[in-house]
């Protein structure tokens, strides 16, 4: 666990030196990603409608409901690899 620890917080460092700004779909899953491996499931409440960026943020961490931490670290790593390439 340790050595997915280490690599998840680099790669919490490398996506902010990133060349070029991911699209927003990546953002998302990357925000969703993050959520889920240092907070678990989603909680609160679905912001409202005309909320559109914090609903798109909630609905794209819902979609990660049950995950363990350990995939969603493994996935943020996953995700930030290919950005990097």
């Amino acid at each position: 666990m340790s050595d997915l620890k280490a690599l998840f917080e680099q790669a919490q460092k490398d996506v902010t030196s990133l060349a070029e700004r991911p699209d927003n779909q990546t953002l998302l899953q990357l925000y969703a990603l993050f959520k889920q491996a240092t907070e678990g499931d989603v909680q609160g409440e679905r912001p409202g409608m005309m909320d559109f960026i914090n609903r798109a943020k909630y609905d794209a961490w819902g979609k990660l409901q049950g995950q363990n931490a350990e995939q969603a670290m493994q996935g943020y790593v996953d995700v930030v690899k290919q950005l990097m390439a």
